[in-house]
């Protein structure tokens, strides 16, 4: 009943962000934050609960946006199955990738992710017919939403379609938030520390983390199919391994000690590329600096800030009652 109860409330606080959102920066902005936010979270339970520090979640980001894309360009299948879909075929491949690369650890499960994620680069950049090759696959439609008892959601208005991101952000977050404290949860987080003593207790940890590989891949083909449905075009960028490296500095940016770091990191950073773009054109190199700074002085990231204020209220409440 206790999990229960905080479960709804940390997704009563992701709701209210959600909400508010629109009304402090443009709704586009907004909704790639959301989107992202998704991608963070489902790198955040590779990297923060499994401690599986995986550099090929863009694979499964794109593999989503180009099934999605394919399928809103040349069927007229409603937007839930093409959401299904590409979960599915993203969550697919993550389950074949995942078979091979968790039996390695440390480094070398790094590499083999990044391998991977390398080949289904080059395939989307050959498979021109299908992915538009170096061009991105564009002229994506964005159908109509039909809900039962309401009508239809026009998602070629930006507020509507944000509506829809945002909703599925904050079930992405409750789900990530009870997978955490479920027996799987647990499973994980026992192997990140001390997986032989966790096998000797009787635990696969090998189908526990790839059970978390293939639903984080799953959540990042969503992620995917809604940034396709955004800017009605999948680029080819999008695959490429810099945006698995994006995910992973958004956790870290974030903070690793809480749920709300993933998305904390990712509005972050979404925030400062735009901040940065503005005032220089070389923005990139300030945008280092500001990472190098985050881990030398954060360990803990942004969240680390949030602790340190808690701390200091709380002496200062403590010293004033005494």
């Amino acid at each position: 009943m206790r999990r229960i109860t905080s479960t709804w409330l940390v997704s009563a606080v992701a709701a209210v962000a959600a909400v508010g959102a629109p009304f402090c920066m443009p709704v586009n902005i907004a909704t790639e934050i959301a989107i992202y936010g998704i991608f963070a979270l489902a790198t955040y339970l590779l990297v923060g609960v499994a401690g599986l520090y995986s550099f090929g979640q863009a694979a499964f980001f794109g593999v989503g946006g180009y099934v999605a894309g394919y399928v809103f360009i040349h069927t007229s299948l409603p937007l839930s199955v093409g959401l299904l879909l590409a979960a599915a075929g993203s969550a697919l491949i993550a389950l074949l990738v995942g078979m091979m690369s968790i039996k390695r650890t440390g480094i070398y499960f790094m590499m083999l992710t990044f391998a991977f994620n390398q080949m289904i680069y080059y395939l989307a950049y050959s498979w021109r017919d299908v992915t538009g090759g170096e061009d991105g696959l564009g002229g994506i439609r964005r159908p109509d939403l039909a809900l039962p008892g309401i009508g239809t959601l026009d998602l070629s208005q930006h507020l509507h379609f944000y509506v829809l991101t945002a909703v599925l952000f904050v079930g992405a977050f409750a789900a990530l938030y009870q997978l955490m404290h479920s027996p799987l949860g647990l499973i994980l987080s026992a192997a990140r520390q001390n997986p032989r003593r966790t096998a000797s207790l009787g635990y696969s940890v090998y189908r526990a983390q790839l059970l978390a590989f293939v639903v984080a891949g799953a959540a990042s083909g969503v992620a995917g199919a809604l940034f396709a449905l955004l800017y009605r075009i999948m680029p080819i960028d999008a695959i490429s391994w810099t945006n698995s490296g994006t995910a992973v500095f958004m956790v870290i940016i974030g903070g690793m000690s809480s749920v709300f770091g993933p998305v904390i990191g990712a509005a972050v950073f979404i925030w400062l590329q735009g901040f940065f773009s503005l005032i220089w054109a070389r923005w990139p190199l300030l945008f280092g600096v500001f990472i190098i700074l985050v881990v030398l002085f954060l360990k803990g990231g942004v969240m680390e800030l949030f602790e340190r204020a808690r701390r200091l209220l709380g002496a200062r409440a403590q010293r004033s009652a005494s």
